[in-house]
């Protein structure tokens, strides 16, 4: 045997030697690290489990493994008997682990290619805006937004309006012909977002079917938003009889009460505003 080959012989040993060691102190920094610690056992994500999957073929998705009980989640799934008649809300990756909040009734489960959950009790309504009254069409499924509802002076046909929802009478001298201010004020806060219908000028994915359920009249865009009754008749009203204008609203913005915003008031410090209430 020629010394090239024994060298590239003794290399190959050498390799295996070291992985193995280094495997070896891997594990064994992995035990004294959990040293001392309790370990629980978890189900988690060993493959890709689309939306909608049954709890009844979650064992094909999942495998059990050791986790220190400082990282089990607190509405960590203990038995796949518990989830039994309820499918998965949203795409679940490998890796995570499975938590009770992920798992809905099928009837709750109005999930969208992009797992866009309707809450229960909700309303879908559809609004058709201009593109830019809604942030220049850059909304997608899963965003939550802030509608402000606007409105023109209608006339004052009865001697009594409704001011900071108190009744206030107004003389007939002035009743007679008077008009309201032209107002804007936040309506809805965080509304959950569940679709948007682009205009077909601005929506190509290459896909025709796909293209032709998307999409909504030339400049314009369908915007599907889950609400609650009440709200949903607001909007429905502002829609009808108003303007309609959506800002994009993340978690973190705070809901502050607002003030009705007049051309009285539109000059004034924000400040000077909530101080006046």
């Amino acid at each position: 045997m020629s010394r090239k080959v024994i060298g590239i012989a003794v290399a190959i040993v050498l390799a295996a030697v070291g992985t193995v060691a280094l495997v070896s102190y891997v594990r064994s920094a992995e035990v004294r690290a959990q040293a001392g610690e309790e370990l629980v056992e978890v189900y988690v994500v060993s493959r890709t489990v689309p939306a909608g999957t049954s709890a009844a073929e979650l064992e094909d998705y999942v495998t059990v493994e050791l986790v220190p009980a400082k990282v089990q989640p607190a509405n960590s799934v203990q038995s796949l008997q518990r989830l039994e008649g309820r499918v998965a809300a949203v795409e679940l990756v490998t890796g995570e682990q499975l938590v009770d909040t992920r798992f809905v009734e099928p009837a709750d489960a109005a999930t969208r290619q992009i797992g866009v959950i309707v809450p229960p009790g909700k309303l879908e309504v559809t609004v058709e805006l201009e593109q830019q009254r809604v942030i220049g069409g850059l909304l997608t499924p899963g965003d939550t937004v802030a509608v402000f509802a606007s409105f023109e002076p209608f006339e004052v046909s009865t001697g009594v309006v409704e001011i900071d929802g108190e009744e206030v009478a107004i003389p007939d001298a002035v009743s007679n012909g008077a008009s309201t201010s032209n107002t804007t004020q936040i309506i809805l806060r965080k509304a959950l977002v569940t679709a948007v219908q682009e205009s077909a000028n601005n929506f190509d994915n290459g896909d025709e079917e796909a293209d032709r359920l998307n999409e909504a009249p030339a400049d314009a865009m369908y915007v599907t938003l889950a609400i609650d009754p009440a709200d949903a008749e607001r909007l429905v009203f502002t829609q009808e009889f108003g303007l309609v204008y959506v800002a994009l609203e993340r978690s973190d913005v705070p809901e502050n009460p607002t003030e009705q915003i007049t051309r009285g008031n539109v000059y004034d410090e924000p400040d000077s505003l909530t101080a006046s209430r």
